[in-house]
């Protein structure tokens, strides 16, 4: 993934991995959520959506998923 550091094998660290993944399945559970809404999923509306949720600060949220929504929002954003 663009802007992600490769170890000096040429590979994502395990961190890196962990990061991906949880950012893929974030993003695609967003994408599904707003089809079911009827809202189409452009790529400044998930970046949007993103910043609401984390906006609200829900204390039940582990860190890898705050970290996969930031990162992912960041990512939407370029």
């Amino acid at each position: 993934m663009a802007g992600y550091r490769l170890n000096s094998g040429g590979v994502m660290s395990k961190k890196s991995d962990e990061l991906y993944y949880e950012m893929c399945r974030v993003v695609g559970d967003l994408v599904f959520t707003l089809h079911d809404y009827g809202i189409e999923s452009k790529q400044i509306v998930i970046a949007d959506a993103l910043r609401t949720a984390l906006a609200s600060k829900n204390p039940e949220r582990y860190e890898l998923l705050i970290q996969a929504m930031e990162a992912a929002a960041r990512v939407l954003d370029r």
